[in-house]
């Protein structure tokens, strides 16, 4: 389902030995003991899982397995004479190999395709984006995140505008209406004509062009001196489409909705500082942005717990993202739900999944 990097391959190697050592009976207790911590928060004791196993088994003999369990580093005890909850080694040993994944309902694919397909006929794309990110968002209770290339918007026009002192202002319009502005410096002795010259060489080869494909046509044809442009000119236009180009975080715009949704479920004191410092992980854009472009070469739902990234080590928190595409079949952003480690995964994994594929049919 996801794409893993040499060090979580190695992880999930350790959690495929880890539930080989487990009989039937240890996985269907350390299943019950994860299962009622998704469900509810809370640890489980011996005597409420021997009343629900479908095996007859003593509180006894179910202390021993959760002992066992635990020298396995995949439950502790929360506090002294507690039931047990899954560590996070273990709450990644049942995603990767006992959780279910089914398929979303009936009336969320409905609601899913009437949101997202209504907004891909109304508005411009990152509107679009940030109405998929609201309805993720709604779903799963979840703060939702998107994640796109700035560069995938297709363009309208480019203008060049002369502020004086060796400047200009450079206009760049998308077809969807959104207009960006940079300044730029001019070359000395540069005449105001080729301004105007610079606008019209671009304008006559960006319609219905991505940035990054008007950009690498363009400096194609002046490399090899395919255009009847003079070398400060060309200068212009290079420098003029360069400087939307940027890198990093300029390159990609960042979406997040639904932060509320995070404080539904706090219930104490240590809840609401682990929420605090997931506001603090929000905030922090520049790794986030790294993270989620670490998503990007995933093939499909990719799931990160808690300290498996350092961003979340603090908030133990957990992030359920994938890819999608655009009508060409080319990789252009991310989209997710970030909330606490106890996730309906089972739910949210296939809901994130059909909403990155019914983008990729809507995002042009």
């Amino acid at each position: 389902m996801r794409h893993t990097d040499p060090i979580e391959a190695r992880a999930a190697a350790e959690a495929a030995a880890s539930l080989r050592q487990l009989n039937e009976r240890s996985r269907e207790i350390f299943r019950r003991i994860v299962e009622t911590y998704l469900t509810t928060g809370e640890p489980v004791g011996s005597r409420n899982l021997s009343r629900a196993l479908p095996m007859t088994l003593s509180p006894a003999s179910v202390r021993n397995v959760m002992s066992d369990l635990e020298s396995l580093g995949l439950i502790y005890a929360p506090h002294t004479s507690a039931g047990r909850l899954p560590t996070q080694t273990g709450l990644r040993l049942f995603i990767d190999g006992l959780l279910e994944v089914g398929d979303i309902s009936g009336e969320e694919r409905s609601q899913i395709e009437s949101r997202i397909a209504g907004a891909g006929r109304r508005r411009a794309v990152e509107d679009l984006l940030g109405e998929a990110g609201e309805m993720l968002s709604g779903l799963s209770r979840c703060a939702g995140v998107v994640l796109v290339e700035k560069q995938s918007k297709r363009l309208k026009q480019v203008e060049f505008v002369n502020l004086g002192q060796a400047r200009a202002l450079a206009v760049l319009v998308s077809e969807d209406g959104d207009v960006e502005n940079r300044i730029i410096a001019l070359p000395e002795g540069l005449p105001l004509s080729s301004l105007r010259e610079a606008s019209n060489y671009i304008n006559a080869r960006i319609g219905g062009l991505t940035l990054a494909e008007a950009r690498a046509r363009i400096e194609k044809e002046i490399e090899e001196r395919r255009v009847q442009l003079d070398e400060l000119t060309a200068s212009i236009v290079t420098e003029g489409l360069a400087t939307w180009s940027g890198d990093g975080e300029d390159r990609r715009s960042l979406i997040v909705c639904g932060r509320a949704h995070l404080l539904e479920d706090v219930r104490a004191m240590e809840d609401l500082e682990r929420v605090r410092l997931l506001f603090e992980d929000l905030d922090t854009k520049t790794d986030l942005i790294h993270l989620l472009g670490l998503a990007e070469r995933a093939e499909g739902v990719r799931i990160f717990i808690g300290s498996e990234n350092k961003l979340f080590s603090l908030s133990g928190s957990a992030l359920i993202v994938s890819p999608f595409e655009d009508t060409e079949q080319k990789i252009v952003g991310v989209l997710g739900v970030i909330g606490p480690t106890r996730l309906n995964y089972a739910r949210i994994i296939p809901m994130v999944d059909y909403t990155a594929k019914l983008l990729g049919r809507l995002v042009p």
